[in-house]
């Protein structure tokens, strides 16, 4: 989301339940190319379940829309998620 600090958003999704790595992820370079200075990251295993990717995706919309309303946004960031994130995309 545009202006969350990645460190942030890794806070409060913890504070969910949602475990997220925030930093560096040793991908500087990308960073610099990207322009940004650090990112957030999910990351999936064998062992995740869709209903896992689920309530990710529920959390996940849930705080950025958290992070708008303190910017005195109204609705729209989250829902331009809908369709990004689909089950079937992964391996089964």
């Amino acid at each position: 989301a545009e202006g969350v600090h990645p460190s942030d958003l890794a806070a409060l999704l913890d504070a969910e339940g949602v475990a997220v790595r925030a930093g560096h992820h040793c991908c500087q370079p990308l960073h610099a190319e990207l322009g940004v200075s650090h990112s957030a990251r999910a990351s999936l295993y064998i062992y995740n379940t869709k209903q896992d990717v689920d309530v990710f995706i529920e959390k996940l919309e849930a705080t950025l829309e958290f992070f708008q309303d303190l910017e005195g946004g109204e609705g729209g960031e989250a829902d331009d998620m809908d369709g990004l994130f689909s089950f079937d995309d992964f391996p089964q």
